[in-house]
């Protein structure tokens, strides 16, 4: 069996694995000797249907098999040692010969492979990203304020206390003011991650990833699916392999204690916009518990970890610039 890579740019490559005959011809005499003595056919004991019956039934299929292993364990042992850091899985070329299914001869296949680009950003105190203050002003409170005068009045013969409008005042800023935090600490890492995406000039195989999310979601996204929403999968693309290099750069693990106060974290956070404060400890284990057996929380509750970490290194790092802005100039950006 060849292998031979063909070096298409910096980030593609192309592989041609020629299969003769002899690469794969026990393997597929394996599969049909084992299909024989569990074959159940009419006339013929278990076991004792002829090699050739066999064979005619489901020689095609034992081939493709044994092809398919065959191409399979080529392409995963040239990866290694070639140490290639690959991205998706290979993909059949446009330039792939057509294939004949015939016993006995030799085939060719081509694929497609999209590289995972090197990535080294150093992450400097001179790195500097604004973090915004967002300023509530008496225009932003007056709308909210209409509104809560009109609920107490509404629910007055409820027994609804009627507040003052200093009280009121002071209540609509203590909300305002919790909300524009929140948003502003949306932006400040939002704002990290495109700083270091761009000083890392962190580039992908593009094309490539268009067509294996396209095959990767079995029929599920068309091309068209996947172009109208690859710069933001791209984004996070590229900011998961900035973290993943800062991770290792900084040596930071995701170890069990972080995903259980992450998982527990998330809990209380589900509880609490549903409205329910003070849960118990135990009811929060539980349920923290039960998402740790779901392998996609998992994977989502790493990833926060892998965020935290990194975003709580860069902000001790690096220089944040306070900005006061107005919320209709902050809305702008």
């Amino acid at each position: 069996m060849k292998v031979k890579e063909k070096k298409i740019d910096a980030l593609n490559r192309e592989l041609t694995i020629e299969v003769a005959a002899a690469d794969y011809a026990e393997i597929e005499k394996k599969k049909l000797a084992d299909r024989r003595r569990t074959a159940e056919f009419k006339g013929f004991r278990k076991g004792m249907v002829p090699a050739s019956l066999i064979k005619r039934v489901y020689g095609e299929q034992a081939l493709v098999e044994s092809v398919n292993q065959v191409i399979g364990q080529a392409l995963d042992q040239h990866i290694t040692e070639k140490k290639l850091r690959i991205l998706g899985e290979p993909l059949a070329s446009a330039n792939q010969p057509e294939v004949e299914w015939e016993d006995g001869k030799d085939f060719t296949f081509v694929f497609d492979l999209g590289l995972s680009p090197e990535v080294n950003v150093e992450v400097e105190a001179a790195d500097t990203v604004p973090s915004y203050t967002v300023t509530v002003t008496a225009k932003d409170k007056a709308p909210m304020i209409e509104n809560l005068k009109k609920y107490y009045e509404e629910h007055k013969e409820e027994g609804q206390e009627a507040k003052s409008d200093d009280d009121l005042d002071k209540e609509v800023s203590e909300r305002l003011k919790a909300q524009y935090k929140n948003e502003a600490d949306w932006r400040l890492t939002q704002d990290i991650r495109k700083f270091y995406i761009d000083k890392a000039g962190v580039e992908l195989p593009e094309a490539f990833l268009k067509r294996w999310l396209v095959e990767a979601n079995g029929g599920k996204l068309t091309a068209e699916d996947v172009e109208k929403d690859f710069p933001g999968f791209a984004e996070d693309f590229k900011w998961q392999l900035v973290r993943g290099s800062l991770m290792q750069k900084w040596g930071f693990k995701v170890e069990e204690k972080d995903l259980t106060e992450q998982a527990e974290a998330f809990a209380r956070y589900q509880y609490a916009m549903y409205g329910i404060g003070n849960v118990p400890d135990e009811v929060v284990k539980e349920m923290a518990v039960n998402m740790l057996q779901d392998q996609k929380q998992v994977e989502r509750i790493v990833e926060q970890v892998e965020d935290r970490k990194v975003l709580d290194k860069i902000k001790e790092t690096i220089t944040l610039k306070a900005t006061k802005i107005s919320a209709a100039k902050f809305r702008e950006l």
